[in-house]
Parts: structure tokens; C-alpha cells; sequence
């Protein structure tokens, strides 16, 4: 289905199983296919609703720098279960998707069950040069994302073993990544990416939160793996889940720990008043 928000922007929606809501974000980049291994599973106990962000996927793609904020995005999370009837849900977010579902958690956690918090951070990713996120910006505006691409391969930012890996061993997983990247609006890919790199740092707010609260990162995801600590350790009564020989995409590179982890947690959450 497709969700339009107030600004007109039509995002595709996707929703299945029984249960208490639980809503998936995906990263930077990403793309609602990216928890598309587990749907079936988990909508066995939940109503789960992936999407792809503005910007990405299936979903429109405003040619206006001021269409895309992490707060244009968690405000599309708000009207997405609005359009589905979720009053309350559990939400994960993953890296970007992270970011949005902190920023959604600490401006109004009202809607909220539970949150999961999956290789993200709290603030500015550490060891990203924010020149070279400009450098990269201007690249994706003036010579297209095609340019970007060869740089990034370069760079291998988030490459780890675990990733490699899944390029080697999982059938089409080097296609997906570049479906998704070829989906990818190279304005949003900038304004996104300088908001990432120049948000502001916002562990400690995160003190005040009081929901039940799982944290997961990949052993391998060097960027995020200590701000995931931190992360844990801040945030009253959170749990923290170490994935094994993992990178930054754990549901794809130990998808069995990863299920296990968000299977559990879920488990134990209080029932959902009907």
C-alpha cells in the first residue's frame, strides 16, 4: 500500500501479520527488503510494518533538500501507523533508521511499547570525516550517484569481514545492494548525509527514557560498536546484544542470533491492551 504524507510525498508501505505493531526502519541507503528474511517469523506474534524512507526504494523521491530531516523522517513514521490504525507499537531502527526512532522516542514516546536500537548511534557516526561526507555530497549532486559509488567502493566504509562474506556466499546479495543503491534520490543522499555527519549529540536525553529498550550491534561494526555501548549503558534497565561475527547488518549476516535476540525481547514484553 502507499501512505501519503502531509507534505504529498507517497511512501510504500508494507504490513503483515497478527499482533501488536512492530515497526521495522531501515538505514541509509537501505530499504524496507532489508528485514524481508524475518517478516514471516515475526508476523506469526506481530503486525509487522516495514516501509521505504522518502528518498529510497519504492518510495517518492522530492527533488527539495528541506522534504528530508531525521525529523521529516520520524514524522512519516508517525503518519505511516496513523494511516494503519497503530496506536502503540514496538519500533526498531536501524543506523540511520536508529536515529530516526531515538529522535521519535525522546519527542514523544507515547506511541511506544519498546524500542530496539540496532547498530546506530546517538550523535555523529565516530570516524567519519564530515569534508569528506561534503566531498561526497557535492559528488552525488554534480556527477550522480554512479561517480559516488566508485568512491564509496574505494572507501569501504562499513566493509567488514562479515559483509564480504555475504558477498561471496549469499546468491544475489551483491545485486540487492546495488538495486537499492541505484534506487537511491542523490538529493536526499546528501542532505541526509551532512545531517548525519553534523547532528547533535544526544546520549544523554536518553537517560530520561524509560521504555523498554533492546540495543544490538555486530562484533564487527567498529563505527558503531562502542556508541551502542553507551547507548545501553545510558538508558535505564536496556538490554545489550553483542551479534557474533557480525558487521553493521546483523538481521542479513547472522540472521539466527539476530531473530533470537529480537524474538526474546519481544517475548517478554508486557501484553498489549486490546
Amino acid at each position: 500500500m502507499r501512505v501519503t504524507t502531509d507534505d504529498g510525498v507517497r511512501l510504500e508501505v508494507r504490513s503483515e501479520g497478527d499482533g501488536p505493531g512492530f515497526v521495522l526502519l531501515h538505514g541509509f541507503g537501505g530499504a524496507k527488503e532489508d528485514f524481508a528474511d524475518h517478516v514471516e517469523m515475526l508476523g506469526r506474534t506481530h503486525r509487522v510494518v516495514t516501509f521505504d524512507h522518502r528518498g529510497h526504494g519504492e518510495s517518492d523521491k522530492p527533488a527539495d533538500p528541506e522534504a528530508y530531516s531525521l525529523d521529516r523522517l520520524a514524522a512519516d513514521v508517525g503518519q505511516v501507523t496513523d494511516a494503519l490504525g497503530l496506536d502503540r507499537y514496538r519500533l526498531l531502527g536501524h543506523s540511520m533508521g536508529g536515529m530516526v526512532a531515538r529522535r521519535l522516542a525522546l519527542a514523544d514516546p507515547t506511541p511506544l511499547d519498546a524500542l530496539v536500537l540496532m547498530d546506530t548511534t546517538p550523535g555523529p557516526v565516530p570516524g567519519i570525516d564530515p569534508d569528506l561526507v561534503e566531498f561526497g555530497a557535492e559528488v552525488a549532486l554534480t556527477e550522480g550517484m554512479a561517480r559516488l559509488k566508485q568512491l564509496q567502493d574505494e572507501l569501504d566504509p562499513l566493509g567488514t569481514d562479515a559483509y564480504r562474506r555475504m558477498l561471496v556466499e549469499r546468491p544475489g546479495y551483491e545485486e540487492f545492494q546495488a538495486r537499492k543503491w541505484a534506487a537511491l534520490s542523490p538529493v536526499m543522499w546528501a542532505t541526509m548525509a551532512r545531517e548525519i555527519a553534523h547532528q547533535p549529540e544526544q546520549l544523554p536525553l536518553l537517560a530520561g527514557l524509560s521504555l523498554p529498550t533492546l540495543v544490538i550491534v555486530g562484533e564487527q561494526d567498529e563505527p558503531f560498536f562502542e556508541r551502542s555501548h553507551a547507548i545501553a549503558a545510558t538508558i535505564s534497565g536496556a538490554r545489550l546484544v553483542v551479534i557474533r561475527d557480525a558487521g553493521h547488518s546483523p538481521q542479513f549476516e547472522a540472521p539466527t542470533a539476530w531473530l533470537a535476540a529480537i524474538r526474546e525481547f519481544l517475548a517478554e514484553l508486557a501484553p498489549v491492551s486490546p
